[in-house]
């Protein structure tokens, strides 16, 4: 081969590339850096090409919701080791750290100065907090801390998507991974490749110019203002449905203790939970064996960034695919 098409070959190669890069996803969790259920996420994406930054908890954080630590010092680490672990030759930016606090916390550090200092050369499109082991169906949301992880980067500015394996039977992660890939990509393909609202510059002010319902929705989740929250079956095998919350009642959740030691004690985990049978929700659709996708609002109703009663039901009307309508 001679220099002239030799030269060629590697300007196509390079174009090619470039015309393919993959925008930076901010990972994070509230089970922990090692949790199996975000590391196989981590192992999907940078095998897909993503470049990735993961900022998760050094321990276990479960249902710690959007509790932050304050005036705590908190123990980061770097954690090159895992990382090391993941890569494969000639893969896209890979960056895995621990911080000993909640999820929120991570998030907060993360995307408050952390990224800049950490990895300067790369600014995230859309954060994805999860795979967490169990569901988050119903109120389960206004108590997980991989939900309010995603809903703090929200508050942040950025694009965010919560994702949960709803079973305890397996911690077989591979479809969650498919399934979660999956709702990733049709988000990047109407994102930005870098957030346009990080760390919200302009306050509530924002700049729009959509001109119908399907881009204002689109609007709200590249500002932030959205959120996804995703539910992945035991076993998947009905596709996609975009859907409501749904009702899930929790009974006998008190478990009381008497010793001579300690006295009486209180340990709180529901001895039974009960799906309210609601067509076409959340948890409906677990039962149902699909994947429920449920956008949620980041913010309050009555704030003045909450999403309007008619925007958020547009937002959950689903497409021919099952994925939202805007999403498809």
């Amino acid at each position: 081969m001679n220099l002239i098409l030799l030269n060629t070959v590697v300007d196509v190669l390079v174009v090619t590339r470039a015309s393919v890069k993959r925008p930076t996803l901010f990972l994070t969790n509230d089970d922990g850096l090692e949790a199996p259920g975000l590391v196989s996420l981590i192992e999907g994406l940078h095998k897909t090409g993503f470049p990735l930054i993961v900022m998760a908890p050094a321990r276990q954080q479960s249902a710690s919701g959007m509790r932050i630590s304050l005036h705590h010092d908190l123990k980061f680490e770097d954690r090159e080791d895992l990382a090391r672990q993941i890569r494969i030759p000639g893969g896209p930016k890979l960056k895995m750290f621990s911080l000993d606090g909640t999820p929120c916390d991570c998030v907060i550090v993360a995307l408050d100065g952390g990224i800049k200092h950490w990895t300067p050369d790369l600014i995230p499109a859309l954060c994805i907090s999860g795979i967490n082991n169990g569901p988050n169906l119903s109120v389960d949301v206004m108590h997980s801390g991989t939900v309010s992880a995603a809903r703090e980067a929200g508050l942040y500015g950025l694009p965010s998507i919560s994702t949960s394996l709803a079973t305890y039977e397996h911690e077989n992660y591979q479809e969650s991974v498919d399934a979660t890939i999956q709702v990733i990509e049709a988000c990047v393909a109407v994102l930005p490749q870098e957030s346009i609202n990080l760390l919200r510059p302009s306050g509530t002010i924002e700049n729009s110019v959509a001109t119908n319902i399907h881009e204002e929705i689109i609007s709200a989740f590249s500002h932030g203002n959205l959120m996804l929250n995703i539910n992945v079956p035991q076993v998947w095998r009905n596709g996609f449905q975009t859907v409501p919350l749904g009702a899930r009642w929790y009974h006998n959740a008190i478990d009381m203790s008497d010793s001579e030691h300690m006295g009486v004690a209180y340990e709180v985990g529901a001895a039974r939970i009960v799906d309210e049978d609601i067509p076409n929700t959340d948890c409906n659709a677990i039962n149902a064996g699909s994947v429920a996708v449920t956008p949620l609002s980041c913010w309050p109703n009555n704030h003045p960034l909450g999403l309007s009663e008619s925007l958020l039901e547009s937002a959950t009307s689903a497409g021919a695919n099952g994925l939202p309508n805007w999403l498809s």
